[in-house]
């Protein structure tokens, strides 16, 4: 075996679902990886403006892995917008840093480019990342439809690779024209042994006791940001039309206000239990206390909360806008799919699970069945694979320059 690949990932910010990825490749010889974080949100207490609540993470999210954080010299307090993040650091980092790849996680900000104007001049392989799945944007906006549609393929075609998290979005990149072997499906994967674990240790007639919930209802659980684009209020208006299922709205966010009073209108409830945001530790109790998850979203590049309900062995009930569909959903096996909005079909779902109570039970068994197959070993896997595609392009494109300036490699 050569010498590892040396690839710097960077990143908005450490993030509960890449941390376990980030260990992973700490620990693969093939790998010399090290994460820079162009802010510290999330790993410190703060305002989280979708959650609308201050949030600090309980699980690790430092620990295990290479990581720099150069400092972020906007003048923005937030980080958000392009202006947000202009770590200009990065520079630096990466023209004396010998990498062979760097990953960008995003483009949107002004770090993004610095970091890859720096890969081109050094001549490591570049790679963008997109868990884009369309063109079409949460509030629907034509315009930005239409910029997307010119301006995404100048900027992927600018890398020798681009990675994407589900073969929902490596479809849509061919669409887009980029070619077949510069797209790299590295599946969106969460720590399944961590989830399965702690599920495995919950008691579940005590937490539904805890929850108040009668013991011959169907549990449906929701878990996400109570915000437009997740569209929360069709899991309340699905299940009002269901006797003998109980919600448990596992977030918080901008909508809460709003259906706690259709909860009320519906003469529900007494079927929901606002939990409130839920950190990470707490979230193996709620999938494993719950027959069924649903996902309901309108927008939804993939779904994690999907993954995390599998490991912990509950299917789930997911729109068709959601990017894992085509790739965790097997109707009948492991969950189903639904018309986003269609509140009608997602009411008939959740009638089968009350008219069948050994069926969400086959669906949890399905769903573990699946997850198991999409794990962090095969995430590594393709990973390594695809930066060692990116460092051959790079190296091939170092070759190409030098020779240009008549310079012996």
């Amino acid at each position: 075996m050569g010498r590892p690949v040396r690839a710097l990932l960077v990143a908005t910010h450490p993030v509960q679902y890449a941390v376990p990825q980030y260990r992973r490749l700490a620990a693969d010889p093939r790998v010399d990886a090290t994460v820079a974080f162009l802010s510290m949100h999330g790993a410190e207490v703060g305002l989280d403006p979708d959650f609308g609540v201050r949030i600090r993470w309980d699980v690790p999210l430092l620990d295990g892995y290479r990581w720099r954080h150069p400092p972020n010299r906007s003048p923005r307090s937030d980080g958000r917008g392009f202006l947000g993040l202009v770590n200009t650091e990065l520079w630096r980092l990466i023209r004396r840093g010998g990498f062979d790849v760097v990953v960008c996680h995003g483009y949107r900000a002004v770090s993004f480019w610095i970091a890859a104007l720096a890969a081109r001049v050094s001549g490591a392989g570049l790679v963008w990342t997109t868990d884009a799945t369309s063109l079409g944007s949460r509030d629907g906006s034509g315009l930005k439809r239409r910029v997307k549609a010119v301006g995404l393929p100048l900027v992927f075609r600018t890398g020798a690779a681009v990675f994407v998290p589900s073969s929902r979005g490596a479809e849509f990149l061919r669409t887009l024209g980029l070619p077949r072997e510069r797209v790299f499906m590295t599946p969106y994967v969460v720590d399944n042994d961590y989830f399965a674990a702690t599920a495995a240790e919950v008691d579940v007639t005590a937490t539904r006791a805890t929850f108040d919930v009668p013991s011959d209802h169907v549990v449906v659980a929701f878990v996400g940001k109570l915000v437009l684009w997740k569209r929360p209020w069709d899991v309340l208006r699905a299940a009002a039309r269901v006797p003998r299922v109980t919600v448990l709205m596992a977030g918080d966010g901008s909508e809460r206000s709003t259906l706690e009073r259709l909860s009320r209108e519906l003469g529900m409830e007494d079927r929901v239990r606002f939990l409130g945001f839920t950190n990470q530790s707490q979230l193996p109790a709620v999938y494993a206390t719950a027959d069924i998850l649903v996902h309901p979203s309108e927008h939804e590049p993939f779904g994690l909360v999907v993954n995390e309900a599998f490991a912990c062995g509950t299917g789930a009930f997911v729109t068709e806008a959601c990017g894992c569909a085509d790739d965790l959903i097997i109707s009948g096996v492991t969950g189903d799919t639904f018309p986003v909005g269609d509140v009608d079909a997602l009411a008939d779902l959740l009638r089968s699970l009350v008219h069948d109570r050994g069926r969400a039970a086959r669906l949890g068994e399905g769903a573990r069945a699946r997850i198991a197959e999409w794990d962090l070993e095969r995430w590594a896997d393709d990973t390594v694979d695809a930066l060692t595609y990116a460092a051959s392009r790079g190296r091939r494109r170092r070759r190409r320059v030098a020779r240009s300036l008549g310079v012996r490699r």
